[in-house]
């Protein structure tokens, strides 16, 4: 039996006025993961989760959310009744206060966690009586996202989560989500620009470039399979170039040349020992890096 997905698409494009914002994403998230979802400004992230939300159609692939086609209007309202969302611009009513708030969103699902809206508003420090259009940016996230980890959603999607949140205020949001997935079997698919974040709660990693996929799988087979290679000669290092899988830059400084690798270091070294450096080493590499070249190797 095939497995099913939290999240998968294939093929996926989508263009407004003429510009392409996916070309082809592929993607996979399997159940009960916290993903994080990386790319620079423009390379289609948000695009993506209004998809998977059915707020926009592709123009050609495909998209299933819980094992649903999200491009179906009645699976898109199952979506949406399984999935919770907590975008850039948080849909609350400023007239109404933190109380009435979360009483007015409890009302629409049959499955709110009472327990868990009792630990998250003594968590984050909500002031029941004060009015949302009085509440700081920070305090509108965490209400938000209050209001989705009680829902008893299946799946959270979160689009820049701790955008605007002091380190205090994001690290309490960040354990928050690494407890619903731990206590509660909760899938996360999170964007973010904050690299570091992703590294400290995700157990995989999906990023995007240009609207495509060009790296994805679970954060600790990346961190084995990139790597840099050092190696130091007796004089200046000569000008090699390297046929083993996974090359991805060679750099020459002075005596030592380093070789960063995306399909692991045992091949490389294999051949670099016939150049006969003095010493080889092997470091293993930041997601930041990963990253980086990720990016770079796009352009």
């Amino acid at each position: 039996m095939a497995e099913t997905w939290a999240i998968e698409t294939a093929g996926l494009r989508k263009s407004y006025d003429g510009v392409e914002a996916l070309r082809g994403l592929d993607l996979q998230v399997p159940p009960g993961s916290i993903c994080g979802f990386l790319g620079r400004n423009g390379a289609g992230k948000t695009t993506t989760m209004k998809i998977l939300l059915g707020m926009t159609h592709p123009a050609a692939g495909s998209a299933r959310v819980l094992g649903l086609p999200a491009e179906s209007p009645r699976d898109s309202v199952e979506i949406r009744r399984r999935a919770a969302f907590v975008g850039e611009e948080k849909d609350l009513y400023g007239s109404m206060t933190v109380d009435e708030m979360v009483r007015f969103t409890a009302a629409f699902f049959p499955r709110w966690r009472g327990d868990l809206q009792q630990r998250y508003l003594g968590r984050f420090e909500l002031p029941l009586h004060r009015k949302v259009k009085a509440l700081s940016r920070g305090m509108r996230t965490k209400l938000s996202l209050l209001l989705a980890l009680c829902r008893g959603a299946e799946l959270l999607l979160l689009d820049e989560p701790t955008s605007g949140l002091d380190p205090a205020m994001a690290e309490e949001v960040l354990q928050a989500l690494v407890a619903q997935a731990a206590g509660e079997a909760v899938t996360v698919f999170f964007s973010s620009h904050q690299i570091a974040e992703v590294e400290q709660i995700a157990d995989r990693v999906a990023i995007i470039d240009r609207g495509r996929s060009v790296v994805a799988g679970e954060l600790d087979e990346l961190r084995e399979r990139f790597c840099r290679v050092h190696l130091v000669f007796d004089g200046d290092a000569p000008r090699a170039a390297f046929r083993a899988p996974g090359v991805e830059r060679v750099e020459r400084n002075g005596r030592v040349l380093t070789i960063l690798s995306s399909r692991g270091s045992e091949a490389l070294v294999d051949e670099a020992s016939a150049l006969r450096p003095l010493s080889i080493d092997v470091d293993r590499v930041t997601l930041k890096e990963i990253f980086l070249q990720s990016a770079a190797a796009e352009k």
